[in-house]
């Protein structure tokens, strides 16, 4: 039997102090234990290869400036591994160097191995070469895929070993995962996924890291492996050891988003409230996921039909901004319940209930110091709560105070008293003009400068002529035939009708069927485009799931007396990365038919014809997308819109200032996008929201789940792509280069960036409210400003029945010409006799330029 206890060493470091003085690392069912020090661990998401290096410093100190004392990630097995032992860790896949980073924050890490990382990710992060491997089975006890597991995880710890990373050797990593929600699809594994399980852990102890391992959502998870909760909520989750401390993996702040889908949104309050509820009721470490969702760069999403933007509705937006009020809102909770630290960890709990979904948890030490959290459960009633000596308390409905000493609220998670941003994108001149005569070059804006266009069809003439690379009497797997190193597979084949059969099956009326497995499908008859389809987009639930994605193909053709080619392109829009067996899903034509159909019935099936094949597009071999190829002839005149298989090239200056940078490719069909040989990720702007179903007025009282609070109803799911700093030339001269499946017009694309327009905040009496723009910018004047009982939100803001005289005046005081300002939320601020009552608030709206 395995101790519990684990020994180990972690190096305590800053960006300013290097020590290398050894601490203890241990857990019990209250804390994490650190150099003998009962510690909560408030821990984000970010995933390296969703951002660059060159972002992580920042993302990194936004966290901690956040309240996080951890950072957590996945590792990519995909990326690392695409060809067998052929590995990679450069660039944005040195996750040693990302937790290098960490540690020089003074932060700790957490690192999630899996190997299967589900995550929305292709294929859940597998390497389509374990799939196509002689008698290999994926997640289950199969000695083929164990060794791959073992061989790449021990891979991994090597390398962390190597750079000193695990706390046990003075590093920031203090927790390790193996495998990754196998606890929610064991059953469709049978005892094979048991005794599976049982291995996972036995091989993972056996890495000698020194530090403990844990698996979430795995409530067989054997000791001494830490199981653990992942979920919009984790307050009721109990470990399955008395022992193991109660720890929430993955705390999702948002949901991610499917092409044709809506916006999802998690409120502030409602994030702020699980938090709560889960270190009210036991919990030791939680993790927010995401903290900072990134971009699905390159092929990475998965899904099927999961979007190049992985926002997420993060803390930090896709493109590192402070996502506010969440951010804000976020970390005055994560600093009132560091106050309460060594009390809610102290293990001395009393619960008394006041009805109504109305609890009082009160934590105490042996010297009689106490620190309370107050929640009201109930959906839709606020509480009023008399605590005798120690006060009364007004709780809203579905909130927790927390109250230092049990009786001085210091947060509750239904009030906001933080900013609320509204982004905004804009456009910059080329030039630079001095414009307030400070003799510092400032942007100007204006409208989006012209670019010139150039044009290059794909060749297609090989494929629509039938030929392939090799050939089969079956339609085959897409992904097992193509090894997923491109969305593309061409289906080619050939039928010859004699006259006989031309006049008697009437096949000058005919119709081409297909019944695919694939995403997309275009089709040429005979050199001639015929059509496109896709697979249902607008149900995310069941794209994501991959359930069902196959459909049927049906267009009219013209076929000939003698030879007829049929060329067939199926492409891929992620692969499944979620579900019991999801690897064994079919994708592309396999397990569908190819028919010739007149008057409704098959004259001619072409299922078992002899099929050539050929993986990619001619232009991916001879590389398109890089500027400094020369096999593209790229055209100046002619410029086509709505023409399927074109790419489209142009120059661009990048715009100036360190603010994020997008391209909105509205106008676009679907494709992909590079920006100096930089892959963005695929495009699809004509993918449309439903108009349905979103509320401009979200209620945060209630549960919450991924459909609740929808926006974005009736627009394109992704019109903006995010372009990283680091891929863009520093001497200006950059190219972006498109390929669009469908067709499209480059007429309205444009380069943008993402910026604070608006600043708007509500804070309460007694807190502070801070406001701050960002990119240089300053608050240049004040909009409203009133301080009593303000109606509206942020952009329609009205006085109420009774206000402050002077606000306006003390927050333009305070805050007018500086990039950033405080307001003390208090009477020796404001001025106002009304007795203002609990509900009473602080509500400002100013402009940043």
């Amino acid at each position: 039997m395995l101790s519990r206890h684990w020994t180990v060493f972690l190096l305590v470091a800053s960006a300013f102090l290097c020590s290398c003085s050894a601490i203890t690392v241990d857990y019990d069912a209250n804390a994490m234990i650190i150099n003998g020090q009962r510690k909560l661990v408030i821990s984000g998401s970010i995933h390296y290869p969703r951002s660059t290096p060159e972002m992580w410093p920042d993302l990194i100190q936004k966290s901690k400036d956040g309240g996080l004392d951890t950072i957590e990630t996945y590792i990519f097995w995909n990326l690392h591994e695409p060809r067998r032992r052929e590995y990679d860790f450069t660039g944005n896949l040195d996750f040693v160097k990302f937790f290098q980073l960490v540690q020089e924050a003074g932060l700790y890490g957490i690192l999630r191995i899996g190997p299967y990382v589900c995550a929305e990710w292709n294929y859940g992060g597998f390497p389509m070469w374990l799939h196509n491997t002689p008698g290999l089975e994926l997640r289950t006890d199969n000695n083929v895929y164990k060794q791959e597991m073992q061989i790449f995880t021990t891979k991994i710890v090597d390398l962390a070993k190597q750079a000193k990373l695990f706390a046990s050797q003075g590093g920031p990593i203090i927790l390790a995962q193996i495998e990754n929600e196998y606890g929610n699809i064991m059953d469709g594994y049978g005892d094979a996924g048991k005794k599976y399980i049982k291995w996972c852990a036995e091989m993972a102890v056996a890495q000698n890291i020194g530090v403990p391992w844990i698996m979430c959502q795995q409530d067989n998870a054997p000791q001494p492996i830490i199981n653990t909760c992942n979920g919009f909520y984790c307050d009721q989750f109990k470990p399955n050891n008395a022992r193991s401390p109660k720890m929430w993996t993955e705390n999702w702040t948002g949901w991610f988003k499917a092409w044709g889908g809506r916006d999802p949104h998690r409120t502030a309050e409602d994030t702020a409230f699980a938090v709560a509820r889960f270190y009210q009721n036991g919990g030791v470490l939680q993790n927010y996921y995401m903290y900072h969702g990134g971009t699905n760069f390159g092929r990475t999403s998965g899904g099927p039909y999961i979007t190049t933007s992985y926002d997420y509705d993060a803390p930090l937006d896709e493109y590192g901004n402070l996502n506010q009020p969440k951010y804000g809102h976020l970390k005055k909770l994560h600093a009132a319940l560091k106050l309460g630290e060594s009390l809610l960890t102290s293990g001395n709990v009393s619960w008394k209930s006041f009805g109504n979904g109305v609890d009082l948890t009160t934590f105490t030490n042996s010297s009689g110091a106490r620190f309370c959290m107050l929640s009201n459960t109930d959906n839709s009633k606020d509480a009023n709560i008399d605590l005798q000596q120690d006060g009364k308390f007004f709780v809203p409905a579905w909130s927790v105070s927390i109250l230092d000493g049990c009786n001085k609220e210091i947060h509750n998670t239904a009030k906001l008293n933080t900013q609320i941003s509204q982004m905004v994108k804009k456009v910059y001149t080329k030039e630079d003009v001095d414009v307030d005569g400070d003799g510092v070059e400032d942007p100007v804006e204006q409208v989006a400068p012209h670019l010139n266009w150039e044009w290059a069809p794909e060749p297609l003439r090989d494929t629509l002529q039938g030929k392939g690379r090799f050939k089969a009497s079956v339609l085959l797997d897409q992904k097992s035939a193509t090894f997923d190193i491109s969305d593309y597979f061409w289906y080619m084949t050939s039928v010859n009708i004699n006259e006989t059969t031309w006049k008697s099956s009437n096949l000058n009326n005919a119709t081409l069927r297909v019944n695919t497995n694939g995403h997309a499908l275009y089709a040429f008859v005979n050199r001639r485009f015929l059509g496109y389809q896709f697979s249902k987009q607008a149900n995310t639930k069941q794209m994501v799931h991959g359930d069902d994605y196959s459909f049927l193909f049906e267009k009219p053709i013209s076929l000939n007396v003698g030879t007829n080619t049929i060329s067939l392109l199926s492409a891929t829009v992620g692969l499944a990365n979620y579900g019991a067996k999801f690897d064994l899903k079919p994708t592309g034509l396999i397990g569908g038919s190819v028919q010739l159909v007149s008057n409704g019935q098959v004259v001619i099936d072409l299922t078992s014809s002899t099929w050539f094949y050929k993986v990619g597009l001619n232009s991916e071999v001879k590389r398109f997308h890089d500027p400094a190829s020369t096999k593209a002839k790229w055209n100046a005149d002619g410029l086509p819109t709505g023409r399927p298989m074109t790419w489209y090239k142009t120059t661009f200056q990048a715009p100036l200032g360190t603010d994020p940078v997008v391209v909105d490719l509205l106008g676009m069909g679907k494709g992909y996008a590079w920006v100096n040989g930089h892959n963005l990720g695929r495009f699809w702007p004509t993918a449309v929201a439903d108009s349905s179903g979103c509320n401009d007025n979200c209620d945060y009282r209630g549960q919450f789940n991924s459909d609740k609070c929808r926006t974005n109803c009736g627009n394109p799911t992704q019109r903006y792509y995010h372009v990283p700093r680091s891929f863009l030339n520093k001497n200006n001269s950059n190219t972006l280069i498109l390929f669009d499946e469908v067709g499209g017009n480059t007429s309205a694309i444009s380069f943008l960036v993402i910026t604070v327009g608006k600043v708007c905040g509500h804070a309460y009496l007694g807190s502070n409210l801070e406001l701050s723009c960002q990119g240089g910018k300053v608050i240049s004047d004040v909009e409203f400003a009133s301080f009593g009982d303000p109606q509206g939100f942020c952009g329609s803001f009205k006085v109420g029945s009774f206000q402050a005289t002077n606000a306006l005046t003390a927050v333009e005081k305070a805050c007018v010409g500086r990039q950033s300002c405080a307001i003390e939320v208090s009477d020796a601020t404001f001025e106002l006799s009304n007795d203002i009552g609990p509900t009473s608030r602080l509500a400002v709206q100013a402009l940043c330029s």
